[in-house]
C-alpha cells in the first residue's frame, strides 16, 4: 500500500447555544472533554486516540479522504485545498475542527 498522509485535526473554537439549551436540552453534567487549541494526529486515515467519537464520526470520510491523498473538496472551498473544517455534530455546543495534511 502506497504511504498515507498523517492528517493533523485541531480543535480551534466551540460554539454554545445557551437558548436552544434552554429551550431544548435536559440538563447534563458532563458533555464534552475537548479544549480550544487541542490537537491529535491521524495516522493512516484511523482515530487518534483520544479523539472524541462523536466528533470523529463528523469528520472521518474528510480525514481518510485527505489520508489518501485527495483534497480540493467542493471545488476550492478551503484556501488549502487539503484541509477541512469540520464541526462535531453536537447541535447545543458543537465544536469546530481544523484538518490538514501535515509532513511530520
Amino acid at each position: 500500500m502506497d504511504r498515507m498522509n498523517k492528517v493533523r485535526i485541531t480543535a480551534l473554537r466551540q460554539s454554545v447555544y445557551e437558548d436552544l439549551m434552554a429551550k431544548y436540552e435536559n440538563p447534563i453534567e458532563h458533555t464534552c472533554d475537548v479544549k480550544e487549541g487541542q490537537q491529535w494526529i491521524s495516522i493512516d486515515g484511523k482515530c487518534p486516540q483520544g479523539m472524541c467519537p462523536a466528533a470523529w464520526s463528523s469528520m472521518r470520510e474528510f480525514v481518510e479522504a485527505l489520508a489518501q491523498g485527495k483534497g480540493n473538496f467542493y471545488d476550492g472551498w478551503m484556501k488549502n485545498p487539503m484541509s477541512a473544517m469540520i464541526s462535531c455534530n453536537d447541535g447545543f455546543r458543537p465544536f469546530s475542527f481544523y484538518i490538514e495534511v501535515v509532513d511530520e
